[in-house]
């Protein structure tokens, strides 16, 4: 198997990853484990970047050509609706994750929950439907 055969397994395997890792740091800042929510949190970024890297590493190695979706009906109607809000909230989360974090960092503990708020439910679905893109591609269809 090559090195662009293997990718989006190993991909989906990091967002399944940072969706455990988000999970996880929402439990712990709910039941007051905030040392644990915050390496939580930090690797669910350090998985994500490293996540980034390998993605944009497939499309380059690829060069650019996608992977058709083979499924019909219902399940095409889906699919597509679940990938254009991917990609658009995809692009859109960076600028939040980094946004929340430096808050958090700096000590803005009101400001970081308000951003988190917006940013925890927005990248927690860009994970999640990052895993069920590679299921509909290579898995199921």
């Amino acid at each position: 198997m090559s090195v662009t055969e293997m990718l989006p397994s190993f991909n989906a395997a990091l967002n399944g990853t940072a969706t455990v890792l988000l999970s996880a740091g929402y439990y712990c800042i709910r039941t007051g484990r905030e040392k644990i929510h915050r390496a939580c949190m930090v690797s669910a970024l350090v998985v994500s970047a490293v996540f980034l890297f390998f993605y944009l590493l497939h499309k380059y190695l690829v060069k650019g050509v996608h992977t058709p979706f083979a499924g019909e009906g219902f399940w095409r109607g889906l699919y597509y609706t679940m990938l254009i809000s991917h990609i658009v909230l995809a692009i859109a989360i960076l600028p939040l994750i980094l946004r929340t974090i430096t808050l958090a960092i700096q000590g803005e503990r009101v400001r970081h929950k308000a951003w988190a708020r917006w940013t925890f439910p927005i990248w927690y679905y860009v994970s999640v439907t990052g895993v069920l893109v590679y299921f509909f591609l290579y898995q199921w269809f």
